[in-house]
């Protein structure tokens, strides 16, 4: 695995050297130019076809440099095994010098003739033959006509209604055959969507679709929007085009001028594509410099199901990789998408994605995904599977149909998932030996990096920054994996039994561990890190965790080394007996939250916890043997640096600090641009009995002890937190007076400032609820923990 590291990083070194530093040729192409000229700097070419067209018989390197300006694409440019290059004469295809190059999928829409439809909305003919997927008005995005109206406040979906589908809703559409509906999973496990096809006799809308998630349970009954509807078209910003007329219909914003605005629609789901094969790849040709925008959705087309993992997929994005070797894209943007931005498809060697700028994606950052039929003994659903008789039992793919040795490295990535909700910043699935370093990944519906399944192993994950992630999702992780294998089974029982008697059988596909280290992850909707589902072979350390802490599923051989849990801790949840796991030299906040756990791996050892009474309960469990306990003291958390500080018991135990100025990305460019990772106010554990007062959202707590207290509130028994103060302008304002008893959170009773503590850091996500007892009698709220209005 390191081997493969370091000739994957000589390989970048070279692949990312200055196009000056060799022998060239440059072609020029121009918006202005002409495909009769010669391609010089004075006679560019027009047609991006053209200049591959005359690369293809220049020898030496070739650079084909494009002059400032928005090339719009009928279809993609395609590069076949005809445009390869040998390994010292590649194609690099970038932009003339400090000007600024946009490869644009759209359509500009000219000559429009607008006037007044009705009320604030306006019309004009544009013709039938569009597809009118999107709409974007001086390049910024504007909505289908829905309801319920976007609200970028929203959390799910930018606004949902349990009445979207009713048939009441529908009365009001004449014909609503084009919209579409747009739901959460019923269990918040990704989405679904659907086209409407019309409506029955009696007036329910007819569907078609759901297919979007592996886990088909249905849709959730109160997250749910419709789209594309004539009827809803009323407030500004929504649009509505009639495919019959060829008539589109706006309602412009306060200050836009409609008359002078631009006007452009997606007509292309693909900008940029790498065809070849196994046995004849493209080869050696990168793209770099360049602004890549509009492509149409592909929600509708997202039907594989990715083995038993909770995806599924469509094989495609703005730059498609497949069956290509050491091409790549770099410093290019990539933005404002509809589908997935970069997918590796199959095939594919020694690729890279790196120095990018990802934002307001449809799907998927970074996709690699290989071949089902290199499987062995595939399953392709949740309950699906495989009679251990009739497992193959050779280790490792069947074929080399797969993405292996590609690296994604110093990317910015943001705004993702736009219109599909089961969607990463990074998906890894039936590949091998991808590297995802120094990238900064933030405010995603799902999981920032996710991988699918244990095919194939040998990825390491390290110095990315990963946070505002699970934002319209529930149950995952900033870092989520699934380990549903070859030997997978869903019943729980069935499964243990299959490990216990062939524990070989969960390394068959995870063929080589995945290395999990050096990254910063925040989740505040579930975990920091969530191996779930039999997720086996990891090797998880030098990891700060900030609010989600760790969780472990069943699976096999996790090492869990050196890691810091800011605000939470270690979650083991329903282990094999023999899962043969290690947790060591962990620095957590609080005690352990097991469930389900009756064996606890190889060893659970040498951690170190806040305060003697986690530790307690941890040796009546039988673990931690030699760990500490001790308030944990950090050398500048409020500047993000969570090192303990010289003279902690910590390093009695082998725990090593490790540095926190490493995380995301590098190139000065993209941190200047990437926000600002939020950095949580520490959570002061009290579990000793002592009576000190603690912060809480605002508010300055401790336990209720004494006569006196039990009398000034008026408390039937001497139990729950007094709230002794609370600081105006706070969360905790708004729902907390001084004399409050705190009695429950998050569905836990509370006697104490540590089980008040303990119940925070159990919610999933930050919405919960909470009851106080004032004025006699018990009051329940629901509140936000990261309100900090």
């Amino acid at each position: 695995m390191r081997t493969n590291r370091i000739a994957v990083a000589i390989y970048l070194m070279v692949f990312l050297l200055p196009v000056c530093a060799l022998a060239q040729t440059i072609f020029y192409v121009s918006l202005k130019g002409s495909d009769a000229g010669n391609g010089t700097r004075q006679q560019p070419f027009l047609s991006i076809g053209k200049a591959l067209a005359v690369a293809r018989s220049t020898h030496g390197q070739v650079i084909i440099r494009l002059f400032g300006g928005t090339y719009y694409l009928e279809s993609p440019v395609v590069f076949t095994a005809a445009d390869s290059r040998s390994d010292n004469e590649t194609l690099t295809i970038t932009s003339v010098e400090n000007e600024t190059v946009t490869i644009s999928g759209g359509t500009q829409l000219k000559n429009l003739r607008w006037s007044k439809y009705k009320g604030a909305v306006w019309q004009t003919w544009v013709g039938p033959d569009l597809i009118f997927d999107q709409l974007f008005v001086n390049r910024r995005l504007q909505y289908m006509a829905r309801y319920p109206d976007y609200d970028p406040a929203a959390r799910f979906l930018g606004g949902t209604a349990a009445d979207a589908v009713s048939r009441e809703r529908a009365a009001r559409w004449k014909n609503p055959a084009g919209g579409y509906v747009h739901a959460l999973h019923r269990s918040e496990w990704g989405d679904f969507h659907y086209v409407i096809k019309g409506k029955d006799s009696l007036g329910e809308l007819i569907l078609e679709g759901g297919w979007q998630n592996n886990r088909r349970m249905g849709m959730h009954p109160v997250h749910r929007f419709v789209e594309n509807i004539f009827e809803e078209l009323d407030t500004a910003g929504e649009w509505y085009y009639d495919k019959q007329t060829g008539v589109l219909y706006y309602y412009p914003s306060d200050g836009l001028d409609i008359m002078t605005a631009t006007f452009e629609t997606p007509r292309t789901r693909h900008l940029i594509e790498f065809n070849g094969t196994e046995a004849t790849p493209v080869k050696n040709i990168r793209i770099s410099g360049l602004t890549l925008m509009y492509t149409l959705r592909t929600f509708m087309e997202n039907k594989e199901p990715l083995l038993r993992s909770d995806w599924t997929i469509y094989r495609g994005g703005a730059v498609l990789f497949n069956g290509a070797v050491n091409c790549g894209i770099s410093d290019c943007v990539i933005r404002d998408l509809g589908g997935n931005a970069v997918f590796f498809n199959n095939y594919n060697r020694y690729c890279e994605v790196s120095g990018c700028l990802i934002s307001g994606i449809g799907a998927s950052a970074v996709c690699f995904v290989g071949d089902p039929a290199a499987v062995r003994s595939p399953g392709f659903e949740y309950n699906e599977i495989v009679p251990l008789e009739e497992i193959d039992r050779s280790p490792g793919p069947k074929t080399s149909n797969y993405p292996a040795s590609c690296v994604v490295y110093n990317n910015l990535m943001f705004n993702l998932g736009t219109v599909e909700k089961q969607s990463a910043g990074i998906e890894l699935s039936m590949c091998r030996r991808i590297t995802a370093s120094h990238n900064t990944i933030y405010d995603v519906p799902r999981a920032g990096i996710n991988v699918s399944e244990g095919t194939w192993g040998g990825h390491e994950i390290a110095y990315n920054d990963v946070f505002n992630t699970v934002k319209e999702s529930g149950d995952h992780g900033s870092f989520n994996s699934w380990g549903r294998d070859r030997y997978w089974h869903p019943d729980k029982k069935k499964l243990d039994s299959i490990v216990a008697t062939n524990f070989d059988l969960a390394l068959l596909d995870v063929v080589e561990p995945i290395f999990l280290h050096n990254n910063r992850m925040r989740c505040d909707h579930g975990w920091d890190i969530d191996l779930d589902d039999g997720s086996s072979n990891y090797l998880i350390y030098n990891n700060l965790c900030l609010n989600g802490g760790i969780k472990l599923r069943e699976g096999v051989n996790r090492v869990v080394d050196n890691n810091i849990m800011v605000n939470n801790t270690f979650h083991p949840h329903v282990w094999f007996k023999n899962s043969n796991d290690v947790f060591v030299h962990n620095v957590v906040a609080t005690g352990y939250l097991p469930i389900g756990i009756h064996e606890w791996g190889k060893e659970i050892d040498y951690n170190v916890f806040p305060d003697s009474a986690s530790l307690k309960a941890a040796w009546e469990r039988g673990t931690d043997k030699h760990s500490v306990c001790e308030p944990l003291v950090f050398q500048d958390p409020q500047q993000g640096d969570f090192r303990l500080k010289d003279g902690s018991k910590a390093f009695e135990t082998g725990f090593k600090n490790f540095p926190m100025d490493s995380f995301g990305v590098v190139s000065p460019k993209l941190k200047m641009l990437a926000k600002k990772i939020p950095l949580p106010v520490i959570v002061a554990v009290n579990k000793t009995g002592e009576d000190e007062a603690i912060e809480f959202m605002g508010a300055r707590v401790k336990t209720l002890r004494t006569l006196g207290e039990r009398s000034a509130t008026g408390m039937d028994e001497t139990r729950g937190v007094l709230v002794v103060s609370v600081m105006p302008g706070t969360a905790a304002a708004k729902f907390l007076q001084p004399n409050d008893v705190i009695l429950f959170l998050n569905g836990k009773r509370i006697d104490n400032v540590g089980d008040l503590t303990e119940a925070r850091m159990r919610v999933i996500g930050t919405s919960t609820g909470i009851t106080i007892f004032r004025n006699q009698k018990d009051l329940r709220k629901d509140i936000d923990l990261e309100d900090n209005k």
